[in-house]
């Protein structure tokens, strides 16, 4: 509470009826952009157009209020959307609302216990191919509604399964509204969208359109007018055994929504120039997303593009979130009935041209551009697993992949063996040696290179003195370790002379004991004499 009440002291400091006005039309123009996104995702997640409006008008008033950054904006977003899909053709709504209301549990709690950098263990790759992966469930979730079709399934592969079995008799007036909506949102001039959304803009011209013409497309259907709907999570439905059925929903929807809002957060706080409390924002979702099924709303995280337009039109604090669910709400009050005409293929349009618009392009573009082979890989296999299984199993195989990549990346060392030139040692001429090598070693020793430092220790047996130049090493294990160890005992009983030079300090406390087995004066006289020689056969101290 105290670090709460800091974040708005800092925020609402200065505060007068010009900063009042700037929050006051932001609240306007996000409402303007989130209207027809909360039709569209609630439509999309299996409930209906009323529930993402009731999810949109909570979330930005509760999560709005208590979020760790007065730019962000909540509501439902497609990317919870592609995981409600599937919850709600097992489960029912029943199940979406127990899951949100779990995952909204475990958010509360992971705010509480200051989990919020547990995002920056995910990498950037994994993050690019779920959010395709989830980009093209939510496109593909709207073959029904944009060519007019019915299909049946818990997930995208089977509902396009499914077609076989029950046909797939186009509609045409359905197909040419929907295309109409997508080719008009992505040739809209981008000077325009600043003043009026290219989605809304499409909802009201459509919606007319519907009015006036009777054409056999479908419509959302009745809009309430109120923020409690009939379809609503009780008390009455708590049951262990019911969230038990809900247990791995409610955490992929958690996980979601803990990626989403730090990713958002970290984005937009550069935007804003103010940096997120990602703990606090943890614990407004869970708030949120505590509450929103005892209205009827489904799952509220933060959402990017409705955040970018709130810093972009000028928020100056987090009434300008709060002002845009009000709105939302007054619309709700006063153009319900029209809203009922709004036809689904405009929404299919709308989320289509959100989907393709999801992806990070520049991202991907780089991937491939710079030929990062191993993230290319990670980012396809990310992809790949939220289409065909879910986001938790997705986001769980590709940090063990990326993972495996990092381990066999790292296992990558470069070993080299030269002959010393005594020409530039400073030793006495009756001293110069024979039969000597340098061994330069760059790269971590662990397992995984075991067998090269094996193979080059094997050709150093001959030697009458080895100097291991190990600058490059950051670190060492205890295979390695070992095969050093083993190395030196076989040299001291041949009478090998061997020097360690250039440790790292963590490394150099490994092998430390190493060179206590060989203290000969020859040793000791070399050792010196490279001191003083280039860097790359500098010493951190006798070896």
């Amino acid at each position: 509470m105290k670090n709460y009440m800091r974040l708005l002291r800092k925020e609402f400091t200065g505060y007068d009826l010009s900063k009042f006005q700037k929050d006051v039309l932001a609240g306007i123009t996000v409402a303007a952009v989130a209207l027809p996104l909360a039709l569209a995702f609630g439509v999309s997640s299996g409930a209906d157009a009323a529930a993402g409006l009731i999810t949109a008008v909570i979330a930005g008033l509760v999560i709005g209020g208590l979020s760790g950054g007065f730019y962000q904006i909540s509501g439902p977003t497609g990317a919870m959307a592609a995981i409600l899909m599937s919850i709600a053709a097992k489960q029912g709504m029943q199940g979406v609302l127990l899951a949100t209301f779990l995952a909204g549990g475990f958010l509360l709690v992971a705010g509480i216990f200051r989990l919020g950098t547990l995002t920056s263990f995910i990498p950037a790759p994994v993050i690019t191919g779920f959010t395709s992966g989830i980009a093209i469930i939510i496109a593909l979730g709207q073959v029904d509604n944009l060519f007019g079709v019915s299909s049946k399934g818990a997930n995208v592969m089977e509902k396009l399964t499914s077609y076989q079995d029950l046909g797939f008799a186009i509609s045409f007036p359905t197909l040419l509204m929907g295309s109409l909506v997508i080719i008009g949102m992505v040739f809209y001039p981008k000077k325009w969208g600043q003043k009026i959304p290219s989605s809304l803009l499409a909802i009201v011209i459509t919606t007319a359109l519907m009015m006036l013409v009777d054409w056999p497309i479908a419509t959302v259907g009745e809009i309430p007018q109120t923020l409690i709907s009939n379809n609503r999570l009780s008390l009455g439905d708590f049951s262990l055994s019911a969230f038990q059925t809900v247990l791995v929903p409610a955490i992929s929807i958690a996980l979601l929504g803990m990626i989403e809002s730090l990713l958002c957060g970290a984005s937009a706080g550069r935007m804003a120039n103010r940096q997120l409390d990602s703990n606090q924002e943890l614990i407004a979702q869970g708030i949120g997303n505590l509450l929103l099924p005892f209205f009827g709303g489904i799952p509220a995280t933060a959402a990017i593009a409705r955040t970018s337009v709130a810093i972009k039109s000028g928020a100056q604090t987090r009434l300008a979130g709060m002002i845009h669910a009000i709105v939302l709400f007054l619309s709700m009050l006063i153009f319900a009935p029209i809203m009922s005409n709004i036809p689904m293929p405009a929404l299919a349009g709308v989320l289509i041209v959100t989907a393709w618009r999801m992806n990070e392009w520049e991202t991907i573009k780089e991937l491939f551009a710079k030929k990062y082979w191993s993230a290319i890989l990670l980012f396809f296999l990310t992809m790949g697993c939220t289409v065909i299984f879910d986001l938790s199993i997705a986001i769980v195989i590709g940090i063990i992949s990326g993972c495996v990549f990092f381990v066999a990346k790292s296992a990558a060392i470069t070993i080299s063996i030269e002959e010393v030139d005594w020409q530039r040692v400073n030793l006495p001429e009756t001293r110069q040696l024979d039969n000597w090598a340098v061994v330069y070693i760059s790269g971590p020793l662990f397992f995984m290179s075991a067998e090269r430092l094996k193979a080059t220790l094997a050709q150093l047996q001959e030697k009458e003195g080895i100097i291991f130049s190990m600058r490059g090493v950051p670190s060492i294990d205890l295979t390695a370790q070992s095969l050093f160890e083993e190395f030196q005992e076989k040299a001291v009983l041949q009478g090998q002379t061997i020097i360690y030079t250039s440790l790292q300090p963590e490394v150099e406390k490994q092998l430390e004991h190493l060179w206590e087995k060989q203290k000969t004066e020859q040793h000791r006289t070399v050792a010196h004499a490279l001191s003083s020689l280039h860097k790359k056969y500098v010493i951190d101290g006798e070896a």
